[in-house]
């Protein structure tokens, strides 16, 4: 079921007298995936200082695997090699400049 078609008869329910459990549980399922969401925010949030102190260190431009590499350890728990490659690729491309090869490679603007 689509979340906007879960609001509508959660809202609907809000309007005619219904049992406050039913309310409850179809309120819990809306707000479910909000705290795993608000999670991987804060994570990747906590992560931005270090990739981009990382960049700016480089001398050259690197790839996602060297750059993975060289701050695993600073990173906080969680945030894996496909995090950072997320990150660097679609959450902060206005702050990373991509160089397209065989294998692209990363540096900061």
């Amino acid at each position: 079921m689509k979340k906007s078609t879960l609001t509508a008869i959660f809202e609907t329910l809000k309007t005619v007298d219904c049992d406050p459990s039913i309310l409850s549980e179809v309120e819990a399922e809306l707000n479910k995936g909000a705290e795993k969401a608000q999670a991987n925010r804060d994570l990747y949030a906590s992560a931005h200082d270090v990739v981009m102190n990382a960049l700016r260190s480089a001398t050259n431009p690197v790839t996602i695997g060297e750059l993975y590499d060289s701050i695993e350890s600073e990173l906080p728990e969680g945030m894996t090699k496909g995090k950072v490659q997320y990150a660097v690729t679609r959450l902060w491309v206005d702050e990373i400049v991509k160089t397209e090869g065989k294998i692209n490679t990363y540096s900061v603007r």
